[in-house]
């Protein structure tokens, strides 16, 4: 679009001063022509270069998550093959369950032990009321026969040895009574302690029941939303264990951001809702239509990184760094989105509202750029 303007530029040069010869062709013309060809194509340039910013660092990003087992064991089957299509769910690979199917075996056992140990609790409680009750109608006698035998020996009808014997016997009665009361109280406290319906020594064991069987699910290996699995290099036999550092495999999520990099000066008329073309290397020849979602207003350059050191201030260095550029966060609408693998690269252009009409120029850049996509320009 650039030529035609220059190439109608100079059309009218040619007709006006040298077809109608309305202007003098001398060389005062002549170098004013040349300059003004210049000028105009200078300032058609700068201009576009504002109101429709291009990029030609233009990103597929895809967020990678390394799949590290949960459990350790042995891998029994690999269910998928790399690159393979795979929707939230799908199994990616089954570890050994045997120990763990063991263990919820164990617990299960467990809890109903627990369980019936629980309701022994109730017959134990009832017991240990009939306890306290009998004590205490002991200790009643023996306070009776100790008054008694008091009087008698005050009348003279009894002897010292009664009194001191049934004092002893009241004051053993006395400890059997608190001694039930106790295990009473014990057997109560026990009853009380609950967590939820369950009391606690049940609801203990049901809770590493819980874990055990959340250990055995762990055993078969998920896909943890839709995408590709790439490096499936384990295979059965292969042992894993649940560390960060040894992942099973990368698993590539569907979900994809486009991220094109703009020069800080170019970014003053963008704004999110604006229109944005893409032309990436893997589509040579297409031009992929999309929009503005956000500038993000931060780059490495304003970071400053936790330590003891003072930093280096940039007129420190010999010469001060480049200033990095702003990413713009492009969205395209899924309903008409090609296939684009992660890390594809290519070029974009933004169309802003400032000075429509030279969007064109614009437009026919990008697709130009994507033509030359077709091109593979090397020699081996």
């Amino acid at each position: 679009m650039l030529e035609i303007i220059i190439g109608g530029y100079a059309f009218l040069v040619w007709l006006l001063c040298i077809k109608l010869k309305v202007i003098p062709w001398n060389i005062k013309t002549q170098v004013g022509a040349v300059s003004g060809g210049l000028a105009l194509a200078a300032t058609i340039i700068l201009t576009i270069n504002v109101v429709t910013p291009s990029s030609s660092d233009v990103r597929a990003i895809n967020y990678v998550v390394e799949v590290v087992p949960r459990v350790s064991g042995t891998v029994t089957r690999v269910a998928i093959e790399g690159n393979q299509r795979l929707k939230k769910g799908d199994v990616l690979l089954e570890i050994d369950s045997t120990p763990y199917r063991l263990k919820v075996k164990q617990l299960e056992a467990q809890v109903a032990d627990a369980t019936a140990s629980a309701k022994t609790l109730w017959q134990d409680l009832d017991s240990a009321k009939t306890q306290t009750i009998a004590a205490q109608a002991h200790l009643d006698l023996m306070k009776k026969r100790l008054g008694q035998a008091q009087e008698l020996a005050k009348a003279g009808a009894g002897n010292q040895f009664d009194v001191e014997n049934f004092a002893t016997e009241v004051k053993k009665a006395e400890s059997s009574v608190a001694n039930a009361k106790t295990a009473e109280a014990r057997v109560t406290t026990k009853l009380e302690a609950v967590v939820g319906p369950d009391i606690a020594s049940v609801a203990q064991i049901k809770a590493q029941l819980e874990a055990a069987k959340y250990d055995l699910e762990s055993t078969i290996i998920r896909a943890p939303t839709d995408g590709y699995a790439v490096n499936v290099a384990v295979r059965p036999g292969n042992f894993l264990t649940a560390m960060p550092f040894r992942p099973a495999m990368s698993f590539v999520e569907h979900e994809q951001r486009i991220v094109a990099f703009f020069e800080q000066n170019e970014l003053r008329f963008i704004k999110p809702g604006d229109k944005a073309e893409i032309a990436f290397k893997t589509l040579p020849g297409d031009v992929v239509r999309a929009k503005v979602d956000s500038i993000v207003w931060a780059n490495s350059q304003g970071q400053t990184m936790q330590s003891g050191a003072v930093p280096n201030m940039p007129m420190e260095h010999l010469n001060a760094p480049l200033a990095q550029k702003f990413a713009v966060k492009l969205t395209i609408n899924p309903e008409n989105k090609p296939f684009i693998p992660m890390g594809a690269r290519g070029g974009a252009a933004v169309y802003t509202e400032k000075l429509a009409p030279l969007h064109l120029l614009r437009m026919v850049m990008i697709r130009a750029q994507s033509l030359m996509n077709y091109l593979v320009l090397k020699l081996h």
